[in-house]
């Protein structure tokens, strides 16, 4: 029997989840953009910073996440963290050549010190963020749920990044964004956004009981790398080996994305093209989390990258809006359905009472590994991109196609892992 999940627990996991994307949708694909138009960062500057932040949420995580288990409370660490999250996305108003220009006069490169400031805090903000959504809001989910409901619930969850990117897309067109008030706005707004969530937050999420560990806060931290652990659940650790891979392959391009379609592809109204697609995709995502509690992993993990392989496929040979729009359908309906599948057997694998000690490792696989060798696989498949010259007399790197053709080598490489998790979870299902 499939266990019924309350109204106020679906309206807390869609708001927070939501909210949560937004705040990663603005720093995973817009915080690129921002260094890049506003400070003119190379590809190094951006891979670098994707990098930093990947290390500051496992980090995070693998702490914060033990710190969870050892208190025996996710709520106190949900809300405290979307609110403090909240005030530092604000706190990016302040970097402005014009503002660190006047607090530092003797500075002759405001802007490579406007990029390692914005890496700085892009790595405080991570810390928040971290905290409440990576670490205690991902393990509140584990906790709240069962292996009749995680892909529903999962599937709800994994669609919420394209749904956050249809919200910043259309927020954003409202936006000049070659202008630094416009970046003055979306930061002050979305910052108090994330912050009211965490207010409301006391009010709507509903703790859930966590029987603390018998470990001490040290050896919580380091629960998941033992490899006692390792051996007593060789089926998860296969799984996050697979979810390093697939995560490297989005990483490749991701980065990038929002810059090859405005700039290498001069698709300047891209937020109409990809709104329909972004529909489309979060409704199959959706549903993808169902197929996922019906049929398994194997059937739905196959045809979600396949989907994602057929994308690349289309984005690496096309130029042209409709089949770009198509090759981005079939892009994002396998990688956020992909998402959904790995998030939901990792979570059915997951010990229980021990959600917050695993949520470091699936960030290790999710956020970390794919952080540093994505973009740094992205950033040397464009070394010697076309560069086009800026009106200040700079110039700026132009990202092509051959991202998606790294992606696609990526997904490769995963085949043989994907059936090995068939072979030993048909083993544990007999």
């Amino acid at each position: 029997m499939k266990t019924k999940l309350s109204p106020r627990f679906w309206c807390a996991v869609t708001l927070f989840s939501l909210i949560g994307q937004v705040a990663w949708v603005v720093e995973n694909m817009y915080f690129n953009v921002f260094i890049y138009k506003m400070f003119n960062a190379s590809a190094s500057d951006i891979a670098l910073m994707v990098a930093a932040s990947a290390i500051a949420a496992t980090v995070t995580t693998v702490f914060m996440g033990a710190l969870s288990d050892r208190v025996g409370q996710r709520k106190l660490f949900i809300c405290s963290g979307y609110i403090l999250w909240g005030i530092s996305i604000f706190s990016f108003v302040l970097i402005r050549t014009d503002i660190i220009s006047g607090i530092f006069p003797t500075v002759t490169a405001v802007s490579s010190l406007c990029v390692t400031l914005v890496i700085i805090m892009d790595c405080v903000m991570t810390f928040f963020g971290s905290t409440a959504n990576d670490a205690a809001f991902n393990a509140w989910l584990t906790d709240s749920t069962d292996k009749t409901n995680r892909g529903a619930v999962e599937g709800i969850n994994a669609m919420m990044p394209l749904v956050a990117i249809l919200v910043v897309f259309g927020g954003f067109m409202f936006f000049d964004l070659e202008k630094a008030s416009s970046w003055i706005l979306i930061f002050t707004i979305i910052g108090i956004v994330v912050t009211v969530i965490g207010v409301l937050g006391i009010f709507l999420v509903k703790d859930t009981k966590v029987e603390k560990p018998e470990q001490s806060y040290l050896g919580c931290i380091f629960y998941g790398f033992k490899l006692g652990t390792v051996k007593n659940n060789s089926l998860l650790y296969i799984t996050l080996a697979a979810f390093v891979i697939f995560n490297t392959s989005i990483q490749i391009f991701m980065p990038y994305l929002i810059i090859y379609y405005e700039k290498s592809l001069g698709l300047t109204d891209y937020v109409f093209i990809m709104a329909p697609a972004i529909i489309i995709a979060a409704v199959v995502t959706a549903i993808w989390g169902r197929v996922y509690d019906k049929k398994g992993f194997a059937f739905s993990s196959g045809i979600a990258l396949l989907s994602l392989c057929l994308g690349y496929v289309i984005l690496f040979f096309t130029k042209t809006t409709l089949p770009v729009f198509i090759g981005s359908l079939f892009m994002m309906c396998g990688y956020l359905s992909g998402m959904a599948v790995f998030g939901a057997m990792i979570r059915d694998n997951t010990p229980e009472n021990k959600a917050g000690m695993f949520q470091g490792l699936r960030i290790f696989a999710q956020v970390l590994i794919p952080g540093i060798i994505g973009p740094g696989v992205g950033s040397a498949v464009l070394k010697n991109a076309e560069t086009v010259l800026n009106n200040d007399g700079t110039t700026s790197f132009l990202p092509n196609e051959n991202i998606f053709l790294a992606s696609l080598i990526a997904i490769v490489l995963l085949i043989p892992l994907l059936f090995i998790i068939k072979k030993r979870n048909s083993s544990n299902e007999s």
